[in-house]
C-alpha cells in the first residue's frame, strides 16, 4: 500500500480538489486499493512527509522527506498528462 501526501498552503480548499482529481484518476488506470491519500498543510510536509512513499503538493516546500511531484497541474489541466505519469512512475516502484 502506498501512502500519498496531497499538500496545499492552508491543507484545505486546493489539496481536496487535487486529491478528488488524484483518486478517480488512479482508480480509473487500475490503482484502486493499492495507495492512501491524505492531505496536510504545506507547512506540515517536512515533518509528516517521511512516513509517506510520494508527495504531491500545489506549491513548493523545502524540506520534503520523500519523493516530491508538483500538482498544480491538477489545477490548471497543463502538464496533468506528465504529472501522472511521474505519479505513475512512483506508485510502479
Amino acid at each position: 500500500m502506498k501512502k500519498i501526501l496531497v499538500a496545499c498552503g492552508a491543507g484545505v480548499c486546493t489539496s481536496t480538489a487535487v486529491l478528488s482529481k488524484m483518486k478517480k484518476i488512479l482508480d480509473d488506470n487500475g490503482f484502486k486499493g493499492q495507495y492512501e491519500l491524505a492531505q496536510c498543510k504545506i507547512a506540515e510536509v517536512p515533518s509528516k512527509s517521511s512516513s509517506f512513499d510520494l508527495c504531491v503538493a500545489t506549491t513548493m516546500v523545502s524540506e520534503v522527506k520523500c519523493p516530491f511531484i508538483m500538482g498544480i497541474a491538477f489545477l490548471t489541466g497543463r502538464g496533468l498528462e506528465d504529472t501522472v505519469k511521474k505519479i505513475f512512475t512512483e506508485l510502479k516502484k
